[in-house]
């Protein structure tokens, strides 16, 4: 075999495919240029879009498979049909018939993903996949006789009589991707993307020493709160969990967190109140004490709240009591004593017999799977883990870093408009005698607008030592993802690539969440704006 006939072979072979028998077509394809005597022999991949047929060159598709569910990305390019994840990679999914302004159309069983690597692996949708050919180079003719009447920018070469098509329009991809995605190469140029963060004024701890940041949730429609310090994060109810035998009504049981055991506790009965299913508002609150951690199980998490801690009280004298009812330590009362919260002490909640059972039959599992295994489970825990607020926009979901949220609190009944306020701005409110802009999410990202509801909440971040508020759909969990996990988003336009640049490619749950970085939601020019409302 000459070694021109070797490097076709192997050109050949970059092709795969998730569709049984397609792969065998390529094949077959290929093995047929090879027996070319001709060494000047180039391989293309054909496919249909709209009416019209195209070829690319074999030598940048990765691969060829069905069109994947995907994840919609804000302040993406429109002909991005969003990311999807294959094999543990973030494929980009884009629509050639959105870039040649074809009308759109329905998938079906014919319609593929062509995956083609110029610098990054991109999927570009397709009606059909065609073929492989074989084309001399010398019938592959310019593109000059058919400029007059089609945009020729994309192509680089016409093949005629060729596959049983009269035409075949050779697509030029890396100009193809240079036109559609331009503002990648000036963003891709910046290497200290994923780590570059716009300048911010630091919170003074002076200035906010006297408040207390407590998270709340529900438990039988009371609410309780404990500090945001002691609470590790905030997951959904797993669909397994393991049940311990001979233990307390109060343990529902052992669940899997990233390799660990965790107990799990029934806040209702410890509580002595009511049982009740879970539902899809039930969270599990991961509260640390030192080494150890406890899954409580709550009904429901409002929010991120400030107090100060002049609202804060000590439990009543005749009320609090020592052992398993002396969880409960502080009372804080809101808008002007209307709303009380209780809070609950992780080193009361850590001293309940039910969670010293858990705790208990958790450490003794953990000591059999080391003596089985000969695994340090102190090593699966470690700083390489981030913690983020997860939360959602229409179907998809988004993290911050959690050290980056002030707080989160429920969208008022009504926002107080300003007159001549930035037009970005959905009105404001008073957060404990300060005026905080409020500004809707979906907007800023250029996603449609909801009505409110009462699952969506503000979060409240510093940006350059302003605090302004975003409206999110919901709220969904604190979660620890570990590094490993976080990858640069691929870049699809500059403000995407700035205010986007990583995201959490959780595989075995099949989740991606997109991570925003706060500093950079407003710009220098908004953020003045912003700084002569709140004045």
């Amino acid at each position: 075999m000459t070694k021109k006939n070797q490097d076709t072979q192997e050109s050949s072979e970059q092709i795969t495919t998730e569709i049984p028998g397609e792969r065998e077509v390529l094949q077959q394809a290929g093995d047929e240029v090879l027996e070319s005597e001709d060494s000047d022999t180039r391989q293309f991949v054909t496919f249909i879009a709209g009416n019209e047929v195209f070829a690319v060159d074999m030598a940048p598709v990765q691969e060829i498979i069905r069109v994947p569910d995907v994840v919609k990305v804000p302040l993406a390019p429109s002909s991005l049909e969003g990311l999807a994840n294959l094999r543990g990679k973030v494929l980009p999914i884009i629509s050639l018939r959105r870039i040649f302004g074809f009308e759109e159309c329905e998938y079906n069983d014919s319609t593929r993903a062509v995956v083609i690597d110029i610098g990054q692996p991109l999927g570009f949708v397709v009606d059909r996949v065609a073929s492989v050919v074989g084309v001399e180079s010398s019938k592959i003719e310019g593109v000059e006789s058919i400029r007059g009447t089609v945009n020729t920018d994309l192509l680089s070469g016409l093949i005629k009589d060729v596959g049983g098509h009269a035409m075949i329009m050779v697509l030029d991809f890396a100009k193809l991707i240079a036109q559609e995605f331009a503002e990648i190469a000036a963003v891709t140029k910046k290497t200290d993307l994923t780590s570059d963060r716009a300048d911010g004024t630091e919170i003074d701890d002076d200035s906010v020493s006297d408040e207390l940041q407590l998270v709340s949730f529900e438990v039988a429609d009371q609410e309780y709160a404990m500090a945001i310090e002691d609470v590790q994060e905030i997951v959904q109810i797993p669909e397994e969990i393991i049940h311990v035998p001979h233990a307390e009504s109060h343990v529902m049981g052992i669940m899997t967190l990233r390799n660990r055991l965790l107990p799990l506790v029934n806040l209702r009965r410890m509580f002595d109140l009511p049982s009740r299913e879970n539902d899809d508002h039930s969270r599990i609150v991961v509260v640390s004490l030192g080494s150890s951690s406890v899954g409580v199980v709550m009904d429901s998490v409002n929010e991120v709240l400030r107090v100060a801690k002049s609202d804060v009280d000590a439990m009543p004298g005749l009320l609090a009591r020592d052992g398993d009812l002396g969880d409960i330590s502080e009372i804080c009362r809101l808008n002007n004593g209307k709303r009380l919260v209780s809070i609950i002490s992780a080193n009361n909640l850590f001293r309940h017999s039910a969670v010293k059972e858990a705790l208990t039959t958790v450490e003794t599992l953990e000591d059999d799977n080391n003596r089985d295994n000969d695994v340090d489970l102190d090593d699966l825990t470690s700083d390489d883990d981030e913690q983020v607020v997860v939360f959602r926009l229409d179907k998809e979901e988004f993290g911050v870093p959690i050290d980056s949220v002030q707080e989160i609190v429920r969208v008022p009944e009504e926002l107080t408009h300003v007159p001549k306020a930035p037009p970005f701005v959905e009105g404001v409110i008073n957060l404990r005698g300060s005026v905080l802009p409020v500004i809707d999410l979906r907007r800023r990202l250029g996603m449609p607008t909801v009505e409110r509801s009462d699952r969506q909440r503000v979060m409240v971040f510093l940006i350059s030592g302003m605090r302004t508020g975003f409206i999110v759909d919901s709220v969904a969990e604190v979660l620890k993802i570990h590094k490993s996990a976080i990858e640069p988003a691929p870049h699809l336009s500059a403000e995407q690539a700035k205010l986007m640049s990583r995201m959490a490619n959780l595989e075995k749950q099949k989740r991606m969440v997109q991570l925003i970085e706060p500093d950079h939601l407003i710009d220098n020019n908004d953020m003045a704006k912003l700084v002569q409302l709140a004045a």
